[in-house]
Order: C-alpha cells, then sequence, then structure tokens
C-alpha cells in the first residue's frame, strides 16, 4: 500500500513465527520445534554447522526480519554474528577479515540499499573473498540479484526469500557432496536470467512533452480550504487510541502467517499460531502502554498549493506570495495496455490558487525501540515481537492521524464514521503517499518534507540513505482531492532524468543514482 511502509522479506523486514525463545540454545531449539516441516536444512550433527556473519547495510535501519532470521540459524547450530543496522562497508570487511565466516548475509528494506549491496560486494570481492553471500530484503529479488550484485562477485551470490529457506540454503553450500553441484546451478540459473533481461523486448516509453499531455483528467473541485493551515506537532499521541485503528494482517506477514485479520484465527494451518501470536501481542501492548514504554509522536503540515508543471509549491498563506517550499514529482511514462493517462502527484494540485497540500511523519519512538533491544539477548522472541508491535503503532499512528486530519484539521469529511475495516479498505477520500513508493518512487523528497515539518524534533531523523530511524516510523504526503488513488510511476526516460535533474540542481549521473528502479533505460 503506498504511503505505508511495507513488510518484507527475509532480513528486511521479517518472515516466519517464533514461538517464546530464551538464552539457552536447547530451549531456542525446542521453542522452533513447529519450524522443522518448513526447514529445508538437513541437521548434519555437531555443536557448530557454521559461521553467519549478517548486517543492515549502510543508511538502512530495518533488522526485524534479519533478527529472525538470526534466531532461525542459532536454533539451528549456527554462529551468528549480527552487525546489526546502518553497517558501513568498512565494518563488514573488518570483521569478515576476523571472523572468516562461512557465509555473510546483507539486509536491507529500501531501495538505495540496493546499490549499497553492490557496493558491499565489489569491495569483498576486491578484498579477495569468495564467502558466501546472503542477500534479502523487502526490495530484493531472484532476477535482481542475478543481474545486479552476482556480476559483481566471484562467490555464490544467493537471493533467499523467507527464513524458513535460509537453513536450506547454508547446509546445501556446507556440504561437500551438493556444493559444487549447488553453486553451478546457481550460476547458470543466474547467467540465464541476465541473458533473458539482456534479450527481452524494450519497454515502450512516452516522450516525456506526451506524457505531459495525458495527466490525469479531475472533473470534481478540490477539497475545501483546511480549517487549520501551517504546521501543528503532536508531542504525544494516545497509544491505547491508536491500538483501536491498527491493521493487525501486516503483524501476521511479519511471521509468515498468511490470511487476513481476523479470518486468519480460522485458518486450518495457520489459526492456532496465529491466535497464539495475537494473544502475545495484545499482552505485551497492553503492557507497554501501561507502563509508559511506548511514546508516540507526530508532526503535520497543511499549505495553500499550486501546480507548476510536475512540481507542487507550497506557500505560507492563502495569497500564495511566499513560497514555503516545493515538492518534485516524477510523471508515470509507460506505455500501459490499460491506462491511457500518463499520471503524476502534481496532478492532484490545480495550477489555480484554492488548492492545498499537506504532509506528515509520526514515529513509534526511540524509547520501544530500546527497549525491545533490551531482550535481544536474553529474549529473542519478545525481542522481536515488541518491534514488530512498534511496527504496526507507527502504522496505526499514521492512520489514525490522518483521520484527524480528514475529520478536524482539514476538515473535509468531519461526518466521517468508518469502522477499523473501512479504513484498512481505504474507503475515505484523499490518500497518503510516501517517498520512495510507488506514486512517488525518488526517497529524497523526504528531505524537503523534514525541512517543512522540524520533523526531527519528534526524535526521527533520516540515515543517508533517507531510511526513517527509529525504523517503526512514517511520513508521507496529504491529498484531499476527491479522486485521488494510488498509482505507480515507472519506466522513466532519459528525457524525464535530465528533467528532474534541472529541477533539483543534480547532474545526470546524481538523478540516475536516485532514480534507478525506476529508470526505463540502462545506464
Amino acid at each position: 500500500m503506498d504511503g505505508m511502509r511495507v513488510v518484507g522479506t527475509l532480513f528486511g523486514e521479517g518472515k516466519m513465527f517464533l514461538p517464546q525463545v530464551v538464552k539457552s540454545a536447547r530451549v531456542m531449539k525446542a521453542a522452533v520445534a513447529h519450524l522443522e516441516p518448513f526447514m529445508a536444512a538437513e541437521k548434519v550433527g555437531g555443536s557448530n554447522q557454521g559461521k553467519f556473519l549478517i548486517a543492515t547495510v549502510r543508511g538502512d535501519v530495518h533488522d526485524i526480519g534479519k533478527n529472525i532470521v538470526g534466531v532461525v540459524l542459532a536454533c539451528n547450530n549456527y554462529a551468528v554474528t549480527d552487525l546489526g543496522v546502518m553497517t558501513p562497508v568498512e565494518k563488514i570487511l573488518d570483521e569478515a577479515r576476523h571472523l572468516q565466516p562461512d557465509f555473510i548475509g546483507l539486509s536491507g528494506l529500501i531501495t538505495p540499499s540496493l546499490d549499497e549491496m553492490a557496493t558491499v560486494a565489489k569491495e569483498l570481492k576486491r578484498a579477495g573473498f569468495t564467502t558466501p553471500l546472503l542477500i534479502g530484503g523487502a526490495t530484493t529479488s531472484q532476477d535482481h540479484t542475478a543481474i545486479k550484485l552476482a556480476e559483481h562477485y566471484d562467490g555464490p551470490v544467493v537471493h533467499v526469500s523467507d527464513a524458513s529457506l535460509v537453513t536450506g540454503v547454508c547446509s546445501d553450500l556446507l556440504n561437500p557432496v551438493r556444493k559444487e553441484s549447488y553453486i553451478a546451478e546457481l550460476k547458470a540459473e543466474q547467467a540465464q536470467t541476465r541473458e533473458a533481461y539482456e534479450k527481452r523486448q524494450p519497454r515502450v516509453i512516452i516522450p516525456l512533452s506526451e506524457a505531459r499531455q495525458r495527466p490525469l483528467t479531475l472533473n470534481t473541485p478540490p477539497a475545501p480550504a483546511p480549517q487549520k493551515l501551517g504546521v501543528s506537532l503532536f508531542e504525544r499521541i494516545d497509544p491505547a487510541a491508536v491500538a483501536e485503528v491498527i491493521d493487525w494482517t501486516p503483524f501476521f506477514v511479519t511471521w509468515s502467517l498468511k490470511g487476513t485479520f481476523p479470518k486468519i484465527f480460522k485458518s486450518e494451518k495457520y489459526g492456532a499460531e496465529a491466535r497464539k501470536l495475537f494473544d502475545d501481542a495484545r499482552r505485551e501492548l497492553d503492557h507497554l502502554i501501561k507502563e509508559n514504554r511506548v511514546h508516540l509522536r507526530g508532526v503535520l503540515g497543511l499549505w495553500a498549493a499550486r501546480r507548476r508543471g510536475d512540481d507542487v509549491i507550497l506557500y505560507t498563506d492563502l495569497t500564495q506570495k511566499k513560497e514555503l517550499g516545493r515538492l518534485h514529482f516524477l510523471r508515470d511514462q509507460l506505455s500501459r495496455p490499460t491506462v491511457k493517462t500518463c499520471r503524476s502527484l502534481a496532478d492532484y494540485i490545480s495550477e489555480q490558487p484554492g488548492d492545498y497540500c499537506g504532509a506528515f511523519a509520526v514515529t513509534a519512538g526511540q524509547e520501544i525501540e530500546e527497549y525491545a533491544q533490551s531482550f535481544k539477548e536474553t529474549n529473542p522472541y519478545r525481542h522481536i515481537l515488541i518491534q514488530a508491535i512498534a511496527d504496526r503503532l507507527a502504522e496505526g499512528c499514521a492512520e489514525w492521524l490522518h483521520r484527524e486530519v480528514r475529520t478536524k484539521l482539514w476538515g473535509y469529511a468531519p461526518k466521517e464514521a468508518l469502522s477499523v475495516e473501512d479504513l484498512v479498505e481505504e474507503k475515505y477520500q484523499g490518500r497518503r503517499p510516501a517517498a520512495g513508493y510507488p506514486a512517488c518512487p525518488e526517497h529524497t523528497e523526504k528531505a524537503e518534507i523534514w525541512r517543512l515539518l522540524g520533523a526531527d524534533r519528534i526524535g526521527c531523523t533520516l540515515t543517508e540513505s533517507f531510511a526513517m530511524n527509529p525504523a517503526a516510523s512514517v511520513s508521507g504526503l496529504y491529498f484531499g482531492h476527491p479522486q485521488s488513488i494510488y498509482f505507480d510511476v515507472d519506466g522513466i526516460g532519459r528525457d524525464q532524468v535530465e528533467d528532474y535533474a534541472k529541477r533539483k540542481g543534480w547532474t545526470i549521473a546524481e538523478a540516475e543514482k536516485w532514480l534507478a528502479p525506476v529508470l526505463g533505460y540502462k545506464t
């Protein structure tokens, strides 16, 4: 869902349910006994299957999945060294030289992490490593691993899409009988993927000048003027109120329990475990609230706005005489069989005075992250559970604040009375797309949002890759137009890259770096 942090896979944002685990390896093994049907690994025996070095790459802070993978590996007799988050390539190299691990795992959630993983692979190769490199995260894929990563490294580079598969991959790479054939098959498949990529039919990219003649057509008036313009700070948001609007479905996805909440409880396959997990989560959430372990904060801004090309100009007041800031949007240039328009978020804002736009940032706070971290060694399950709850609180906070905007601060839907199910299904007017997601795929726009809001004051900062820290944070934009929808922007042509670079004050190389995931041509 655009405007929400998407829960990913493996190292990026964890998958796989783990019942209560504690410090004792023996107890940990017993606790994850139900995973055995899903694990491909053989129990070869011995107290140490191998050494596994794992890290979330520089600029990225997401590690729920990485933490789950670490526990699964430890339960299968692997010695795991976790370097944490925002790990510089130099630290990964130093630890690899020191530990001489059997495996190196790289984690990342946001798209800039893909480039950082390539940098790590190149530097490992430069240092002479051929240690198997395992890749995971929400933005990673088998195709990306084959096309963009494997070519930079001499050792095997394996994309692992699910925590339940990691021990199977490790087992194959450690097994003297299967290792050679496994690597040969892997590299042959990746070579075929690269060959198919090179031979694929080029996508039809519509020239930018033509795309701009095919904008979204809006046939209803914009939302009325907000009740309150400017920036509003929410220093302390009631977590009990936020808990009432939490969408729990992504929480179960985090643990690889498939199904929508609350229907998942009736699942023959996942129902029993889902109920146990949910009961644990509700008890933990109640405890967090009662003991004041969570401090939800938020900040939002609503401004007079006017479109200029594919930019949206924000103003200090209704006279629109003094420019406050500028949001840079991209326009879809990909020819799509069923879509005749070439959409941009800028289309939601009028070129004439009398329109408005907003932005927000919310966080579950560093306090809950530190509290979760206090259990990492003694109770890994509780550590991961609290992190997952923090994610739900951040998303719930974004939902709660958006409702406050619609019904009060902007006030274009004062009589709105939607259930949690209605909120999940987005049955409200307006949308909240986020920088880095499909309709607004360029992450650096968060910097302008942070400047406009003064968002650092809520205890949430941006990393060098524009990830939000703490990880349990959400940010985005507010559009109130009744016809606002989410859509994808993709297939960016060289003409738009040049245009965007000029608008942002970048070089072409800088623009191609930040727009890499949506470029419609090869650099």
